[in-house]
């Protein structure tokens, strides 16, 4: 071989290794790993836990398992619903493991404790399991996107419509932290706007198994609704609890953040007629049931609007690191706001600066078992709620990022 054939390869050669170099020099570590936190084992395991580290898995995979070069890695690890675990933890993976974001988190409790370290370290939490409004209000951060819902929402759509519907004295059954408290109070808000009142509330400890002292004071009540303020198992136990007293034959049932594996737990005989807010739903048309197709393939079951989220909220993650160059929590942050959210989860959603992502909300009746006709076939849809109606506006935002005029 000619020698400037030789000097020509060996030049190209150095030039592909140089650019190689130079893009892996962009992400830190050479790795983008991504930390699933969220509860394995308790209360929010069925409607987070595997389900949540699968969709995350699925976003890096479907993604094509690397971005600018390098791979993307997925861990997990089980908070247990405590902040002091789910801080240490990410503390351990921030500093020693080079954990470049956070996923999921689930109970508000850990997602308000683990965003403040995650601020300290100037590392992503995409947070998509946490429910209080406390996240883009007192304790909003320039490097959480609360992704999926919140309390707000949540209220804006069951706790209104009911109250729209003659609803009109309430009693709540919450759990006793500061999600359940959050949820009362949004809740509380659009029923007085509606015309109703609340007669009652008691507060539950968090997880409970013994529902009964608090059913029988909300039957003792007679307020016509008796809304449970709580989630994942507790939410499924108090409202069988509550059926076992005959409840709901007399004052109307509801729950105030529902999922999907909660109505196949409860069952469509007792769910029947329910109204549900989410941000989504496995067969609401041909993408949503695609996707969720695929996760029930790995899974036996169909995808909660959390894990759905997660999905949603990782492949945009990567998708801003990528037009970012780099993994640096900031300038992510930038892009991952300055880029439109448009997938099979949310259309033209768009993340704030106060970290709340805005989409479409939707209020769901619970079909009757005649009325359904496949498994998991629970939801009819009720109404859209845009996402500008759905989410607290930011004028009356309580969060020191938002610029007001």
């Amino acid at each position: 071989m000619k020698p400037n054939i030789l000097a020509t390869l060996a030049a190209t050669m150095l030039l592909a290794i140089s650019v190689q170099a130079y893009g892996q020099a962009k992400i830190s570590d050479g790795v983008v790993k991504l930390g699933v936190l969220t509860d394995m084992s308790g209360p929010y395991a069925d409607n987070n836990g595997p389900g949540s580290v699968l969709a995350a898995q699925m976003a890096a995979e479907d993604f094509g398992g690397k971005v600018l070069g390098a791979p993307i890695e997925v861990i997990f690890a089980d908070n247990q619903n405590k902040p002091d675990i789910g801080v240490s933890i990410a503390r351990q993976w921030f500093d020693n493991d080079h954990v470049d974001a956070l996923v999921d988190i689930a109970a508000s409790n850990v997602g308000i404790a683990v965003g403040h370290l995650a601020q300290d370290k100037n590392r992503v939490v995409l947070n998509s399991g946490s429910s209080t409004t406390r996240l883009t209000n007192e304790d909003c951060n320039t490097v959480t996107a609360h992704w999926t819902y919140d309390t707000y929402a949540l209220s804006n759509g069951t706790a209104a419509e009911i109250a729209r519907r003659g609803g009109d004295t309430w009693f709540f059954i919450t759990a006793d932290y500061v999600f359940g408290q959050s949820l009362q109070s949004d809740a509380t808000r659009f029923i007085l706007a509606n015309g109703g009142k609340v007669i009652g509330s008691v507060r539950v400890p968090f997880p409970g198994t013994d529902f009964a002292p608090y059913v029988l004071e909300a039957q003792r009540s007679g307020a016509k609704v008796v809304a449970m303020a709580n989630s994942g198992a507790d939410l499924v136990n108090s409202i069988k609890q509550a059926a076992e007293f005959g409840l709901n034959k007399n004052q109307q049932l509801t729950g105030l953040l529902v999922f999907i594996n909660d109505i196949n737990a409860i069952g469509l005989k007792a769910a029947q007629g329910m109204l549900v807010t989410s941000a989504f739903y496995w067969n609401m048309n041909a993408e949503t049931r695609a996707w969720s197709m695929r996760f029930f393939a790995k899974r036996n079951r169909m995808p909660t609007m959390v894990q759905a989220g997660i999905y949603s909220a990782v492949t945009h993650y990567l998708k801003a690191v990528q037009a970012a160059g780099t993994d640096e929590a900031q300038a992510v942050m930038a892009k991952m706001r300055a880029l439109p959210v448009n997938d099979f989860f949310a259309k033209n959603g768009r993340l704030r600066e106060d970290g709340r992502m805005v989409h479409d909300m939707y209020l769901f009746q619970v079909k009757s078992p005649e009325e359904s006709k496949e498994p998991w076939d629970y939801y009819k849809l009720v109404s859209v709620i845009p996402g500008e109606k759905a989410f607290q506006p930011l004028s009356e935002s309580r969060c020191p990022l938002v610029k007001k005029n």
